[in-house]
């Protein structure tokens, strides 16, 4: 049964609150960076070794990597809203069933269900967003999202540290349980959209979601060394097999989840690839920059927590800039902008070193997150206005699965690149020169990628 919307019922609600209310949902996902903090005490609660504690991490991605545009699509066919409420129950329930496994495989099992909570919610949040705004405010509704998301992911590190101090690993999880029910609460407010009677190509779903999953897995597993690149190309070559599958039905339904037409266009596939590429050259930030701070400047907990809550926060600064430059020079030389300022941010702090100044390395990494922002906001505005507004779940899907394709695959890539520039090398020398050298290839391989892509200009004029 379709939704009765507020406005049916006589009552508004300001786009602002409504906007809170989306933020409040969405931020259960990037304060999952809380977790971070807890592994190495969900490592000795459970008594694991080392490298079983990334299936935690491992579980949560794949799930919700897989379901995003599924559930993005449900969005579209039956309503944002509806979607959005299912996602919060959810996930609360798999946040509590986290903090209360008693069991490994049990925390295992509940964090799937947390990541199925978190692909259901999330994925609907900027399609939210956009309804809450006339359609020509759309990119400031993006912008206000992309700074609640960047505020809850730099509160994220402070946030654990404080909880797992506190009260233990389970508070990482309790802690986002009333988050969860105070936006199902609250969510009533938003406006409903409404829902056209089109078919759910469930067949279409299933090999979508089995291409994305299986595809994370492999990235996951190159980085594996007892696993083997055997397997993993194996899994690789699984997942093109279900997505070509998955592009011949496609092509013969009236309702796909997404159309693969769109993937012929190369002034839609290349700003995807350069999120990808963006996303996974500023993962270095998240994955070597807290051991530069610990090792080798020397920081304390709290202190290498609070640089990189200044590194998220640059995404504040340049959510609401990303707006104004779109609507001053449009969707695509912002996207190119914030690509640029990425890698340009990524070449300096290679040369960060035991006497690097702090304030410089804040300076940098405020600089990453500032041009993070620029490109999160202005790409997922060209995403929305590409798609037609029907199908607003999936544009927004899309947009936060290259953002996690990115993510997952910078795992593999620059931990590998770490070890290329360290080897021979040993102690706090190996790291610097492995740190060096990621760090140039993940900022000089992106600005090498732009470069290339501006031998076809059409592709950042503004549109």
């Amino acid at each position: 049964m379709q939704e009765r919307s507020l406005a049916a019922l006589g009552m508004t609600t300001p786009p602002v609150v409504g906007l809170v209310i989306v933020g409040l949902g969405g931020s259960l996902a990037p304060l999952d960076i809380a977790v971070n903090v807890a592994l190495p005490a969900i490592t000795r609660h459970f008594h694991l070794a080392l490298g079983d504690v990334q299936w935690l991490v491992i579980c949560y991605v794949l799930v919700y990597g897989s379901l995003m545009l599924v559930c993005g699509k449900l969005g579209d066919l039956f309503g944002h809203r509806l979607i959005f409420r299912v996602g919060l129950l959810v996930s609360a329930i798999g946040c509590a069933a986290c903090a209360a496994a008693p069991t490994w495989p049990l925390f295992l099992l509940a964090r799937a269900g947390q990541g199925i909570g978190t692909a259901l919610a999330l994925s609907c949040t900027p399609a939210l967003a956009t309804a809450l705004f006339p359609e020509t405010a759309r990119v400031k509704a993006l912008a206000g999202l992309g700074m609640t998301m960047s505020l809850s992911a730099a509160v994220g590190p402070l946030l654990g540290g404080l909880l797992v101090e506190l009260w233990g690993w389970p508070a990482v999880y309790w802690i986002r349980v009333p988050i969860a029910l105070a936006a199902l609460a609250l969510s009533g407010l938003l406006p409903s959209s409404s829902v056209l009677a089109r078919p759910f190509d469930a067949p279409g779903a299933v090999m979508l979601a089995a291409a994305m999953s299986l595809l994370l897995l492999a990235l996951v597993l190159s980085q594996r060394h007892e696993v083997g690149w055997v397997v993993a190309i194996v899994i690789f070559v699984a997942a093109i097999a279900f997505a070509i599958g998955y592009g011949r039905r496609a092509a013969r339904a009236p309702e796909p989840i997404i159309r693969p037409g769109l993937f012929a266009d190369p002034a839609f596939v290349v700003p995807n690839l350069l999120n990808v590429l963006a996303n996974l050259a500023g993962f270095a930030i998240l994955l070597l920059t807290p051991y530069y701070l610990a090792n080798v400047l020397h920081l304390s907990s709290f202190m290498t927590g609070l640089v990189l809550a200044l590194a998220f926060a640059g995404g504040l600064a340049g959510a609401p800039l990303s707006a104004f430059l779109v609507r001053r020079i449009g969707q695509r030389p912002t996207v190119l902008g914030g690509v640029a300022v990425v890698g340009l941010a990524l070449l300096p702090l290679a040369y960060t070193g035991p006497a690097t100044a702090l304030v410089a390395v804040v300076a940098l990494l405020g600089l990453e997150g500032t041009g993070q922002g620029l490109l999160s906001v202005a790409y997922t505005d060209m995403v929305t206005a590409t798609l037609p507004p029907r199908d607003r779940g999936v544009a927004g899907s899309l947009a936060l699965l290259t953002r996690t394709l990115g993510i997952v695959s910078g795992a593999s890539v620059l931990t590998a690149l770490h070890a290329w520039g360290a080897e021979g090398l040993s102690g706090q020398q190996a790291f610097m020169a492995g740190y060096r050298f990621a760090f140039l290839a993940a900022g000089g391989g992106l600005l090498a990628a732009l470069l290339l892509s501006c031998a076809w200009p059409r592709l950042w004029r503004s549109r």
